[in-house]
């Protein structure tokens, strides 16, 4: 069984519980974390595992024939994430910032009509539903983008159960994230492909 806790430092209510750390999973769960989101290392993909030795060691033998091994420069940055002084504080702020943020998007959302987009306890992701629109998701991320320069994802990147929701990153600026918000809002108050009338524009 493998668990991917990525974000388990990334939580604004409540506390994660890690997978690993129930009774009976140490020995049959691969637990998959990393540097890129709490300590904002996106590019330098420098991830970490625990698992049973005898898994560890076919593991070791797998990144060296695939990655040969992590730079100098991440192994350091690693170092001074898990001991720094200031490591904890600085993930808190953070987080402090993103919880800012995602008010200010999941506000924003909620008051477009037929926008409906609930509040995410941890990560920096919202998956508002947009069925209400009239817009097909694919259609409306093009639009955004096209027209109103927004980037979002379709929820059917994620599969089926993804249809009629958008995904939007909200690790970006409060004033780029009400910038964008207000540029949504202006799209979806003209009309939807397949209605009278076509999408109104929006300069960039």
């Amino acid at each position: 069984m493998v668990s991917d806790e990525i974000y388990s430092r990334l939580i604004y209510e409540g506390r994660h519980v890690s997978l690993y750390s129930l009774d009976g999973m140490a020995e049959r769960c691969l637990l998959m974390d990393g540097l890129s989101k709490a300590w904002a290392m996106c590019g330098w993909r420098l991830g970490f595992g625990a698992m049973p030795v005898q898994l560890a060691e076919r593991m070791d033998t797998l990144m060296i024939n695939t990655s040969s091994c992590a730079a100098a420069f991440t192994q350091w940055a690693a170092v001074e994430a898990f001991e720094g002084a200031a490591s904890d504080a600085a993930v808190s702020a953070m987080m402090a910032e993103f919880s800012e943020r995602r008010d200010v998007v999941v506000d924003g959302l909620n008051a477009i009509p037929g926008v409906r987009c609930h509040r995410p306890a941890g990560a920096f992701y919202v998956f508002p539903n947009i069925e209400a629109t009239g817009w097909d998701e694919r259609a409306l991320q093009h639009a955004l983008l096209n027209q109103a320069g927004v980037a979002v994802l379709a929820g059917t990147a994620f599969g089926a159960h993804g249809r009629g929701y958008l995904r939007l990153s909200y690790a970006n600026s409060v004033a780029n994230l009400e910038k964008g918000i207000q540029r949504i809002g202006n799209l979806l108050a003209g009309a939807p492909p397949g209605r009278s009338g076509s999408a109104a524009a929006v300069p960039t």
